[in-house]
């Protein structure tokens, strides 16, 4: 199956610096058309604050629990996102340039034209969610969680995806055979349509309950 190109953030030439005010964001906070660097975001909980045509770079982001966040149009550029809960998030148009993203929480989220590249998101939870036109390149999502999400146009592209939780997630038309994994949780029925190497082959016998003989 061909995967259409991502459609990438949509950012002016030219970009003000965002000075973030310290104290506590607000519900429905918007922030809007600049670059935030160097700094860290450190224990925020409002809900459904919007970044539009925004670039974050070298930000790292501590104790967030800020769910129906709202991101189009924005760059994460060596970012530290690690377990920050953004449930229920809405995410357009979005790239992870070189971020940790380990246990970084996006249950029941929305994802339309994301790009994860060269990130390090084990334990990433994606439960639930929505994924249409993402791209995963040269990731690390070990035990990353895929439960009963939806995928749609999207692609891994060579990830490490070692014990991976797909259980009720359908797997037609996505293409692992560029992955590492010895293991993965999947059901036989999730497994129909989906692409891997010869070489993955053996990691899905045993649940077909079939024993390999060498």
């Amino acid at each position: 199956m061909s995967i259409p190109k991502l459609d990438a953030p949509k950012m002016p030439k030219e970009l003000p610096v965002i000075t973030l005010q310290e104290g506590k964001f607000e519900p429905e906070d918007s922030f809007h058309t600049g670059i935030i660097s160097d700094c860290v975001i450190d224990n925020q909980s409002a809900y459904k604050v919007a970044f539009d045509k925004v670039i974050f770079r070298n930000v790292t982001f501590t104790r967030i629990a800020m769910k129906e966040i709202e991101f189009t149009d924005v760059i994460f550029d060596r970012c530290d996102l690690s377990n920050v809960d953004f449930t229920e998030a809405t995410i357009h148009r979005t790239e992870f340039r070189n971020c940790k993203v380990i246990g970084m929480d996006l249950t029941e989220s929305t994802l339309r034209n994301i790009l994860f590249q060269d990130c390090l998101g084990d334990f990433v939870t994606f439960r639930m969610a929505n994924l249409k036109q993402i791209t995963f390149q040269t990731c690390s999502l070990n035990s990353s969680d895929f439960y009963e999400a939806t995928l749609q146009k999207l692609q891994f592209e060579g990830c490490q995806l070692e014990q991976a939780q797909f259980t009720g997630t359908k797997l037609e038309g996505i293409d692992l055979s560029t992955c590492e994994f010895t293991s993965l949780g999947v059901s036989i029925e999730d497994l129909r349509g989906c692409i891997i190497s010869r070489e993955q082959a053996s990691v899905f016998v045993s649940l077909f309950g079939i024993k390999l003989k060498e």
